[in-house]
């Protein structure tokens, strides 16, 4: 929670960065691709690496790490160094750590919970993250600025240090595993994670439609400050506002993602919050209203965290102990995949139909996300545990 407040801070403050070095719309979106391309070349990686290491371990290192990354570019913005390739160097060196870090914790809270409390565990892990990260960070931003363009990096990288030493305290045991067959290597074992996501019907089809919103997000994210700032004419306290309003839709969703799973089903659950999205970015592309804008963020927002957190979960639920790393990285690799080819996307399109075209395309795109998913819900998704809740209805076997 403590470093998802400094990342929320540096997520907002680096596009206004951006927009201080550049006026190109596709350069500033490949900001936030850059933030995303290392899933892609080290998320596999970093998940088999994730099953067989000390998670807790893994986790301090990481944030170690980051904090003393974060801390040399805080130095660099405040001596008046900052440039558009520091920026994109950061945004791929963050993300490359991250694989690692998030695979970890993915992987370490199934063996500190039962498997029927997963549900609860990830909204309230979330609810949390999002509290600290966003609700909370996101009105400090502009009063950071108004000290210097480098406090909120600053900030950032004292959040990295100060969890590194929080997860470095924790005294945990680490998980039991059974020893590696002989001569297995990353390369196998990341092949086993690939099979197991590919064998399961329900798990297949929610990667794909996170894909396609993953896109979608992409687009809409990477040219937000663009869309607030020059396609509404408001300022830098509108677009943390903004972002704000997401995070307080993301902290609400983490109340009743779990009732609505035990309604519908988890499956159903995405479907749901998928075409509640759909409506949002419908209304923000076509309604240059302020008021819209914060509406449709504050629904993107709730129905975010209720899709995220059914997502995890039934993830979680259907993938064995030994490979929860593996599963995870193959997961969050291919869906993730899309962010860096929607932020490009988002920036081409603002460039060539107008500033709100990124959030019609992923209004378009949530909508494929929404028909790929349907037959998933159907009764013949077979359900691995008793306790896995994917669909509501009697199975076919």
């Amino acid at each position: 929670m403590v470093s998802r407040f400094g990342d929320a801070l540096r997520t907002t403050a680096l596009p206004l960065l951006a927009v201080q070095l550049t006026d190109d719309p596709l350069v500033i979106a490949s900001v936030t691709a850059c933030g995303y391309v290392p899933w892609l070349l080290f998320g596999l990686l970093g998940g088999a690496v994730a099953d067989r290491v000390d998670q807790r371990r893994a986790m301090w290192a990481v944030d170690l790490v980051r904090g003393l990354l974060v801390a040399g570019f805080a130095l660099a913005v405040g001596l008046g160094h900052a440039s558009i390739p520091l920026v994109l160097a950061l945004a791929f060196s963050l993300t490359a750590l991250q694989t690692l870090f998030d695979n970890a914790a993915t992987a370490l809270l199934p063996n500190l919970v039962d498997r029927a409390a997963l549900g609860s565990a990830n909204a309230r892990l979330m609810s949390g993250q999002q509290l600290a990260g966003g609700l909370l960070a996101g009105p400090f931003v502009p009063l950071l600025l108004t000290v210097g363009a480098a406090m909120p990096f600053v900030a950032d990288a004292s959040t990295y240090l100060l969890a590194a030493a929080l997860i470095a305290s924790l005294r945990l045991r680490p998980p039991e595993r059974e020893p590696r067959p002989a001569g297995s290597t990353l390369r196998a074992e990341i092949g086993e994670g690939l099979r197991a996501l590919w064998r399961d019907r329900a798990l297949r089809a929610v990667c794909v439609a996170t894909l396609l919103c993953n896109i979608g997000m992409g687009a809409l994210i990477a040219t937000l400050v663009l869309h607030v700032t020059r396609w509404l004419h408001a300022g830098d306290a509108e677009y943390a506002a903004a972002m704000t309003v997401y995070a307080a839709g993301s902290l609400a969703g983490g109340l009743v993602a779990q009732r609505i799973a035990r309604r519908v089903g988890r499956v159903r659950a995405l479907l749901f919050g998928g075409t509640v999205q759909v409506v949002s970015l419908l209304v923000m592309g076509t309604v240059r209203h302020l008021g819209a804008l914060l509406g449709g963020m504050l629904l993107l927002g709730l129905m975010n965290m209720v899709w995220n957190v059914n997502q995890v979960t039934l993830m979680q639920q259907r993938s064995p102990e030994t490979m929860f790393g593996r599963i995870a990285s193959a997961f969050r690799t291919a869906s993730t995949s899309g962010a860096p080819l929607g932020a490009v996307l988002g920036g081409a399109v603002a460039h060539a139909y107008g500033l709100n075209a990124p959030a019609l395309l992923g209004a378009l795109l949530f909508a494929l996300a929404v028909t790929s998913l349907i037959p998933a819900s159907k009764a013949d998704v077979p359900v691995v545990a008793p306790d896995d809740d994917a669909t509501t209805a009697h199975v076919t076997r």
